[in-house]
């Protein structure tokens, strides 16, 4: 065999693959592979490449009672937090907040973190963690305010025609130009909107009752728990086609 052969063959393994796309659907809650620890258990939702994301994997981790899921840690990538059920005790860069259902946490690139479960019950959030294909500008991070916390009981809700919203941010990070989340209640038997398109990426999670998203042109229940994924200009829209009002969050980025 040549030798340059030889040589490449060694060194392939080396070689990281590129994540996959993400393909635009519902991922569901139900469907999620669990993975139990001790005192923990986690679900994966998603995980591959996006537009404006290298790397971006979505999954939840529940810790029982008293416990935490794993020391106190930074990392290179950034993370957005929220809150399933229970509380969670959360420090970021030394200030701590027990933050309750539907509040979030976002964490900038190198901001030392960590989780307590200090409740009498479970607590279950979701973790979104991501990393730009542009290098982090941790800056521009701080510029527009470093990472936070946002409690939940602390969000106004601003009703509308069609239900109500919740605004949660609205800013740059280190990983993105812009990162919008807000959390839109829809009334039972209404659309959110015509389908339509938007440069961003964007995410949306089922925090009660269900609801049917279009995605592409394709009809797609989701109920409590579930996640969609959109990707730039992919046509989308969701209907609550049940009895009652359903909640749920979006947050785009790009």
């Amino acid at each position: 065999m040549p030798r340059l052969l030889v040589v490449l063959l060694f060194l392939l393994p080396a070689i990281p693959l590129l994540a996959q796309p993400i393909a635009s659907t519902v991922y569901a809650w139900k469907d999620a592979p669990v993975v139990k620890k001790p005192g923990t258990e986690q679900r994966k939702m998603l995980e591959g490449s996006a537009t404006d994301f290298k790397h971006i994997e979505v999954h939840t981790t529940t810790v029982a009672a008293h416990q935490a899921p794993h020391p106190a840690h930074k990392h290179d990538d950034e993370e957005l937090i929220i809150i399933k059920e229970g509380e969670l005790t959360v420090t970021i860069a030394g200030k701590t907040t027990t933050l309750g259902p539907n509040s979030i946490a976002l964490i900038m690139p190198g901001d030392e973190h960590g989780f307590e479960n200090k409740g009498n019950i479970p607590a279950t959030y979701y973790v979104m963690r991501y990393e730009s294909k542009t290098p982090a500008d941790a800056e521009r991070g701080q510029k527009a305010g470093g990472s936070l916390m946002i409690d939940w009981k602390e969000v106004p809700f601003q009703p509308h025609d069609k239900g109500g919203i919740r605004r949660m941010f609205d800013r740059a990070t280190a990983m993105t130009k812009r990162f919008e989340m807000h959390v839109t209640t829809l009334n039972n038997g209404l659309a959110s909107h015509p389908p339509h398109t938007h440069r961003a990426a964007e995410i949306l999670i089922m925090v009660n009752n269900a609801a049917e998203s279009s995605v592409d042109g394709k009809l797609i229940p989701n109920t409590t728990g579930d996640l969609t994924y959109l990707e730039s200009n992919v046509p989308h829209n969701i209907t609550n086609n049940t009895q009652k009002p359903c909640t749920y969050f979006a947050f785009q980025f790009e």
